[in-house]
């Protein structure tokens, strides 16, 4: 099965590497595509799965001021990551999750290797390495990677995730080429 062209492997990716414009106001690093990120993985032959934003699909594009997000959580932890912890929005985020996890079973189950993940340090949902809360960067990781990460384990998933950062070109290119190699 699959013994066409294809090089059966995989790289998911966060959706804002790929469309800067699904991200929150003020935080674009690029006018639409971060593309030396998407360039190495091109050039390495590799698939590119780009994840859902959740953030956009639990909160909307503005996501200024949040609708329904009336929670002391927000209060105490940043806007988004306050906001995304309200009911609504945290069955969507499962249902992200469910959809991603079926995603790596099936190219897993059919033989491709899946290289790993590259999420988005400082965001308060795709961060891996670093997340923010109340506007400060801190160790930790994003709400969506926490939950993928329970995920995976649960299912019995090994996904390498790497967090890359925009404005540490050099950095982001090195921490892909881990996963790559």
């Amino acid at each position: 099965m699959f013994t066409d062209a294809r090089g059966k492997k995989i790289v998911f990716i966060a959706h804002c590497i790929l469309n800067q414009n699904a991200i929150s106001d003020g935080t674009a690093d690029f006018p639409g595509t971060d593309e030396a990120i998407v360039g190495r993985l091109l050039k390495a032959g590799v698939g590119i799965v780009q994840l859902p934003c959740p953030e956009l699909n639990c909160l909307g594009l503005d996501r200024g001021d949040p609708e329904g997000a009336t929670s002391p959580v927000i209060e105490e932890n940043t806007r988004i990551r306050g906001a995304m912890g309200e009911t609504a929005p945290a069955r969507i985020l499962a249902g992200l999750v469910e959809r991603v996890v079926f995603e790596v079973e099936q190219y897993t189950k059919h033989g491709f290797n899946i290289l790993g993940l590259v999420g988005i340090n400082r965001s308060p949902s795709c961060g891996v390495d670093t997340t923010s809360r109340c506007n400060q960067e801190e160790p930790g990781r994003g709400v969506f990677m926490e939950a993928l990460r329970t995920a995976f384990a649960d299912h019995g998933l090994h996904v390498d995730m790497i967090g890359v950062k925009a404005a540490q070109k050099e950095e982001a290119l090195k921490r892909l080429e881990s996963l790559l190699s």
